[in-house]
């Protein structure tokens, strides 16, 4: 995502705890868990071109967090909770302060209590969009679910567009070679992730849309790939895994089961079929 910005002519700055060395993108280390290591990151400069420019300390025009534990079992609960609750909070927070017009967060597939439940949860429909009720049992997805909710106070008491994105299971364009025999031959390997993906460059593109799409207070948005993740047909799937799931309206043969309609309506989000062609 970050190289597709900076191809898209952004300037980038990278705030992690590992530096990504990509090329023409400034890296900066911070612990997000700190507010006072993400204020200072905020209002600095970005590069070194900026120790010559007049208008130093400039305002970013938008905040992209994606930064997180990213799923159970890397780090003990407690932890995983607590980092990415304080992080989340602490970039609201300093971003709504400094004016910054625009803030994309990551939540998560997993607020809808599916992914990482204990024994299996069904959907309480089909396909789950963003009504869906999100009651999780983990650490990292309760997590989430508290970031939405500092989404929501951050934009109400500021008015700066802040959209959170339900992101799928995210795939890399190299892990297809591994991953797409499975898919052909065992569905219920995805069961957990509702039969939906997300490619690592439609992501970026959604990040784009969302970027040039102002004026809409808080929102959330699942994101998917339009296809669903397995070689069955999508009425297959609803046979063998979602007989007894209310449907609520037709889906197209292989359609996601995790809805993107609102992003393509609100957003112009338009993801291509990867997988099957791969």
């Amino acid at each position: 995502m970050v190289t597709h910005l900076r191809d898209q002519g952004h300037t980038v700055m990278n705030l992690d705890l590992v530096p990504a060395n990509i090329d023409g993108v400034w890296d900066m280390t911070v612990d997000l868990t700190d507010a006072g290591q993400v204020f200072s990151a905020m209002s600095g400069i970005v590069g070194f071109e900026d120790l010559d420019a007049a208008n130093v300390p400039r305002t970013f025009d938008a905040v992209v967090h994606f930064a997180a534990v990213p799923r159970i079992q890397l780090r003990p609960d407690p932890e995983c909770f607590r980092i990415n609750t304080a992080s989340t909070y602490n970039v609201l927070e300093a971003a709504v302060k400094f004016g910054i017009p625009k803030i994309l967060l990551a939540s998560s597939e997993t607020t809808y209590g599916v992914c990482f439940a204990h024994g299996e949860v069904k959907p309480n429909y089909v396909p789950v969009d963003e009504q869906h009720p999100t009651v999780p049992h983990d650490a990292y997805a309760m997590s989430k679910v508290c970031n939405e909710a500092c989404g929501r106070s951050f934009q109400a008491r500021s008015g700066t567009d802040i959209y959170a994105l339900r992101i799928n299971n995210v795939i890399e364009p190299h892990e297809y070679e591994e991953l797409v025999p499975q898919w052909n031959s065992d569905a219920s390997c995805r069961r957990r992730n509702i039969f939906a993906y997300i490619d690592t460059r439609d992501l970026s593109h959604f990040v784009e849309r969302a970027l040039a799409t102002d004026g809409l207070g808080y929102q959330v948005f699942n994101v998917a790939n339009e296809d669903s993740s397995v070689g069955m047909s999508s009425a297959e799937v609803i046979k063998d895994f979602y007989a007894d799931v209310p449907q609520r309206r037709e889906l197209g043969e292989y359609e996601t089961f995790y809805s993107i309609d609102k992003a393509k309506e609100m957003l112009g989000f338009s993801p291509q079929s990867r997988w099957r062609n791969a």
